[in-house]
């Protein structure tokens, strides 16, 4: 049963919308439009026009496009406002560089508009938090493992953002050829040491089903993402799916699609969690690498700062790594304790076990010498 607490917060978010923001980022012609359509429901981003031959020799380079769509959950009335940020133009470049650029300093200026706000004396009641709590990265379906552009963005966005990969268009693909892509991507990715979020849990400390969702969540690494705007009729039921000459594939069918799993763990299971590690770990990482070097005087000086405003994320960066070795010491404080109290309850079954090793002795001690001896005939004394 939820406790009060969880049923007062479970109501405001109903009331006031739960946010989250989702980047999409792949390379021309693997889904991502198609993508974020059917993740919503209707139609967010608009389909590019065909190119136009005469300007095909342009490069107009990556796009950073967000957009806000309010969404609702569940039949309770549970509602997400959902943040897509968009990058046309990804991927269509001889030289990315500048697309890399471009992309994690989007994601970066969100950590600055943070720690400026936190920075200021009076906060602002409406400021909104754009962190990216997510990166779709959509994989081109071509049957083999990573190209050297899908390493590169991965390494280079890691750090900032929750990167997920997925094989957009997986439906170009036979099932053969989709699982054999599907190993290779994740061969790669341990192999190039590329830390993605791979659906982290423990064994020791998380719950039975928490470990079984996860490893399951990131045994379909990475997700075969089909979508469709389109609702085809079968059987009697009307289902989202892309109409072939050799049949059906079905949107939200799991044996068709991973996009059921993703959407799932995205808006409903992991969106928590993603927004925990955003802030927690990869905002805090730039934050003190932030703060580092404008009190080191390094390369992240802003020449705008007063020294008013210098000493005073002196003081946070020190108060920062106070807290976390406060932190470090008391999660080290918890686990002595543990530990002595496994051994304390260890000792006293132990202490059992030879109180009750000793009565039994006793007891055979006594049975035994209660037995009268028996005589000469072998018959025992009346």
């Amino acid at each position: 049963m939820s406790s009060p607490a969880k049923m007062i917060r479970r109501k405001k978010n109903v009331k006031k919308g739960i946010q989250f923001c989702l980047m999409v980022c792949g390379a021309s012609g693997t889904g991502r439009t198609t993508f974020v359509n059917t993740l919503c429901g209707k139609s967010v981003i608009g389909h590019k026009e065909s190119d136009d031959p005469n300007g095909a020799h342009v490069e107009e380079g990556v796009k950073i496009k967000p957009m806000t769509v309010e969404l609702e959950l569940d039949e309770e009335g549970t509602r997400i406002s959902l943040t897509i940020v968009d990058t046309p133009g990804f991927g269509d470049q001889v030289d990315n560089e500048a697309s890399f650029s471009e992309i994690v300093g989007y994601l970066e200026r969100q950590y600055d508009d943070i720690l400026a706000e936190e920075s200021r004396i009076k906060r602002n009641p409406r400021f909104r938090d754009n962190r990216v709590h997510a990166l779709l990265y959509f994989i081109t379906p071509t049957g083999h493992g990573l190209r050297e552009l899908d390493i590169e963005l991965m390494k280079r966005l890691a750090p900032r953002v929750n990167v997920i990969p997925v094989i957009g268009r997986a439906d170009s693909l036979t099932p053969g050829e989709l699982a054999e892509s599907k190993k290779l991507v994740m061969e790669d990715i341990e192999h190039y040491r590329i830390p993605v979020y791979n659906f982290p849990y423990d064994i020791e400390e998380d719950d039975e089903d928490t470990v079984e969702e996860n490893a399951e969540l990131r045994g379909l690494m990475p997700f075969a993402i089909v979508g469709s705007e389109d609702a085809v009729e079968i059987g009697g039921r009307t289902v989202r799916a892309r109409q072939y000459p050799w049949g059906v594939v079905e949107v939200d069918n799991p044996r068709h699609s991973d996009f059921l799993a993703i959407r799932s763990a995205l808006l409903h299971s992991h969106l928590a969690d993603l927004k925990e590690i955003t802030h927690d770990f990869l905002y805090e990482n730039y934050r003190t690498e932030k703060l580092s070097k404008s009190v080191e005087g390094g390369a992240g000086v802003d020449s705008s700062m007063n020294p008013e405003d210098l000493a005073s994320q002196s003081v946070r960066l020190k108060e920062e790594q106070l807290r976390r070795e406060e932190e470090k010491l008391r999660e080290i404080e918890i686990k002595v304790q543990r530990e002595i109290n496994e051994k304390r309850q260890e000792l006293l079954a132990r202490e059992s076990q030879l109180r009750e090793i000793e009565a039994r002795m006793q007891r055979e001690q006594a049975g035994s010498a209660g037995t009268p001896a028996p005589d000469a005939n072998g018959d025992a004394e009346a």
